[in-house]
């Protein structure tokens, strides 16, 4: 049975760490809506940041770093996983990441993962993925 989070308002920090600690546990997760959840902070700071990321594997040969939403949370979660040793490998292949819900997930009850939503922050300033993407420059 997969377990569908919506990552609709959810810190990506927050979300990335829940996804990967139930992931090792042996839980089949699939993340829908992952153009809506959220990084906390000053909106140029996190944009230049995410910036500096794009250009810094470009200019360099590598590591590069992903455009688009979904690849983007997937890669926050590989970072904590041990991604290059067989159960986080096998924790990798557990976790689905998708922009918007897919029809085949769309009948299925969805869970939010509370202390991971955006509105337990004082702070209001937050961006989310999507537009992090769109000012990278990625269609998706």
């Amino acid at each position: 049975m997969v377990t569908v989070i919506d990552g609709d308002g959810l810190l990506i920090g927050r979300l990335a760490s829940t996804v990967a600690k139930r992931a090792l546990a042996g839980e089949d997760i699939a993340v829908i809506n992952a153009e809506k959840a959220v990084v906390s902070g000053n909106r140029a700071r996190v944009l230049n940041n995410y910036k500096h990321k794009r250009e810094r594997g470009s200019r360099e040969g590598g590591p590069f770093f992903p455009r688009r939403p979904d690849h983007i949370l997937k890669r926050t979660i590989r970072g904590m996983i041990p991604y290059k040793r067989e159960r986080g490998i096998e924790a990798m292949k557990r976790i689905k990441i998708y922009v918007g819900a897919p029809d085949e997930l769309s009948g299925l009850p969805s869970e939010t993962i509370e202390y991971a939503s955006k509105k337990r922050l004082g702070n209001p300033s937050h961006v989310t993925l999507g537009a992090i993407s769109t000012f990278l420059g990625a269609k998706y």
